[in-house]
């Protein structure tokens, strides 16, 4: 049998969740931002936390980022094996 991957938004993964970047979402302006973050699609992101405050904070390419919940919306991701360190 085939695994489907449903995309959700990277705002509804929890915490310790690694993710992969499906799709990038919202204006030019936004997916240029998300992009120079990191924000690409193919990369594996795994979530620290997950807080429910407004951000999200995640570990994207060796590095920590915070982004709101608002920006991380636009971020589609489907699971990933977890190979993040």
């Amino acid at each position: 049998m085939e695994r489907i991957d449903v995309m959700l938004p990277l705002s509804f993964a929890q915490n310790g969740e690694t993710v992969m970047v499906a799709k990038i979402g919202g204006s030019d302006e936004v997916k240029q931002h998300l992009e120079d973050l990191g924000f690409v699609v193919g990369a594996r992101v795994q979530i620290i936390c997950q807080s429910g405050n407004g951000n999200v904070i995640v570990n994207l390419k060796e590095a920590r980022l915070a982004i709101t919940d608002q920006m991380a919306a636009k971020v589609q991701v489907v699971p990933s094996e977890p190979d993040i360190k």
